[in-house]
């Protein structure tokens, strides 16, 4: 029930931060850290939660990096469910019994994670595919958990203004967006068509195609591929050229297409017995539009020219530096990573790193990265991994110097000119349409108002002032009853007499339930209003 479901997260929530403050005051012993213990208490909450912690992870420019490091170890892998449910899944998915669709289906699932699990199968015109099939009742269990931690978050800030610097709620809200659409199989096949049509002339990377007819929003059939994973020992004596191609694919994929595979993890791609790479799971995906791109192109340009002031203003275009800039303590930040840089060889160098550490720059001015950012980082980060394992001594930033500007001539060619020349007449024929009504209507204005236009001044009504004031009192003691609640019902959980739910303690169960309701009655409060 999903009153038991957000007591049980209260707990482990509030049992976290116990944990965490008593180690801060050196109460507990400082192992395991409290990063560690964030990631299990994330596992212990299920499949939500990990996705959450995972999704979570990109988030470089406001979390330590023992967290970010602790966060992208959570294990995804989890028991597949039971064959006949998975072929309910597909039945209902696809709209046809399963005899109709494949003249085999594997009973044993090649791979199993905690949001889809996957089984091999043949069509009845011969051809070996993949099914993956979303486990049942996933999206209603991801809205509910979310929707537990969006007032969870609200209820937080409560307590601990300071957290709104961080912006939790677009955090919580961001995430929940985009767990909907990673877990949406018919969003990932028109990533996968998109990709298939951008790369179908070259002969370095394939894309298994979809099944046309055979895609829904829980099931997905797809062209099955085999091959080595890329992290192969076996594959070390090709590594320079499979670098080459992957690093080729990524510059088209990020300055060209605008549009990018999010997770280029080791378990996501392969080499084919032709020796192309495999790209797969395209639940996530980053975009980049034109001006985007040019504004990455610059920033690329100047940390690889090493010049602080062109680094500078790039990273403020990009919007990773933002509000009331002392430039020339940012001036002095960006000449201290460039300096770092020059420092090592060449081929250690890392424009995912000295992205994050501008990106890092910007915390003290509260500046939200764009979400595509974020995952541009991630998958930066991935990307030159990868890289280094195929090909420890390649030169990643030589390879950027050499290509970009066929890069970048390639994405200019892309450009639609004849559009953008067209809405640029349409919005001057517009303008110039409504000028005569604007003036008119300014000088009658000015005539009704006599010598001159007058500027108007509203100041909000000062009216209600106290009551507003009440009520901020009665929810800042009603927050600090319910946090005393749970703090008591966590330290009560050793406690000796009768248990409840098997293993809570009645008397900690009786604070935690009063605790909850006052919560409740605080976030019901807060909703009404609108405001916090």
């Amino acid at each position: 029930m999903p009153i038991f479901r957000m007591l049980h997260i209260v707990f482990v929530a509030m049992a976290f931060a116990l944990g965490s403050a008593l180690r801060a005051l050196r109460l507990l012993p400082s192992k395991p850290p409290s990063s560690k213990q964030f990631r299990l208490s994330l596992e212990s909450l299920g499949t939500t939660f990990i996705k959450f912690g995972q999704a979570l992870s990109i988030r470089r420019d406001i979390l330590p990096d023992d967290y970010v490091v602790a966060l992208q170890k959570l294990q995804d892998h989890v028991s597949p469910f039971a064959t006949s449910v998975a072929m309910e899944e597909i039945e209902r998915g696809l709209g046809r019994p399963v005899p109709e669709l494949f003249t085999d289906l594997d009973e044993t699932p090649l791979a199993a994670a905690s949001v889809a699990q996957v089984h091999g199968a043949r069509l009845r015109d011969g051809r070996s595919v993949i099914v993956k099939v979303r486990r049942p009742g996933l999206k209603r269990q991801i809205n509910q958990d979310m929707r537990s931690l969006f007032w969870l978050a609200r209820v937080a800030t409560v307590i601990m203004p300071r957290l709104r610097h961080y912006q939790p709620l677009r955090i919580v809200t961001e995430i929940w967006t985009n767990l909907l659409k990673e877990i949406d199989f018919c969003r990932e096949a028109r990533s996968i068509r998109n990709f298939v049509t951008a790369f179908a002339d070259w002969p370095t990377l394939k894309i298994p195609d979809v099944i046309n007819d055979l895609v829904s929003e829980t099931v997905i059939v797809q062209e099955r591929s085999s091959g080595r994973r890329i992290d192969d020992a076996s594959l070390r004596s090709d590594g320079p050229r499979l670098a080459g191609n992957f690093v080729d694919a990524y510059l088209h994929q990020i300055f060209v297409l605008g549009v990018f595979h999010g997770d280029p993890h080791p378990g996501n791609l392969f080499v084919t017995e032709d020796g192309r790479i495999c790209l797969h799971d395209f639940g996530i995906v980053g975009f980049l539009d034109r001006a985007m791109r040019r504004k990455l192109a610059a920033f690329a340009t100047a940390f690889v020219r090493q010049d602080a002031d062109w680094l500078l203003e790039a990273a403020i275009d990009l919007g990773i530096l933002g509000g009331e800039l002392d430039r020339s303590e940012f001036r002095r930040g960006l000449v201290e990573i460039i300096g770092d840089y020059a420092a090592l060889p060449l081929k250690d160098w890392s424009l995912a790193e000295a992205f994050l550490r501008v990106t890092r720059l910007g915390q003290a001015q509260n500046v939200f990265v764009p979400l595509d950012l974020l995952v541009l980082m991630r998958a930066m980060f991935l990307a030159e991994h990868t890289v280094r394992i195929l090909d420890p001594e390649f030169q990643l930033l030589e390879s950027l110097q050499t290509k970009a500007p066929d890069v970048l001539n390639a994405a200019m060619k892309e450009a639609d000119w004849t559009t953008t020349f067209s809405r640029w007449r349409l919005d001057a024929a517009s303008a110039a349409h409504d000028l005569p009504a604007m003036l008119s209507a300014w000088v009658q204005q000015l005539a009704r108002e006599g010598s001159g236009l007058g500027l108007s001044l509203h100041v909000r009504e000062l009216k209600g002032l106290h009551e507003h004031l009440d009520r901020s009192s009665n929810r800042l003691v009603l927050a600090l009853i319910a946090a005393g609640l749970f703090v008591s019902g966590a330290l009560l959980m050793d406690a000796a007499g009768p248990r409840v739910l098997g293993e809570i303690p009645l008397l900690a169960a009786v604070a935690f339930a009063l605790a909850l309701w006052f919560t409740l009655r605080l976030v019901q409060a807060i909703a009404r209003s609108g405001k916090l």
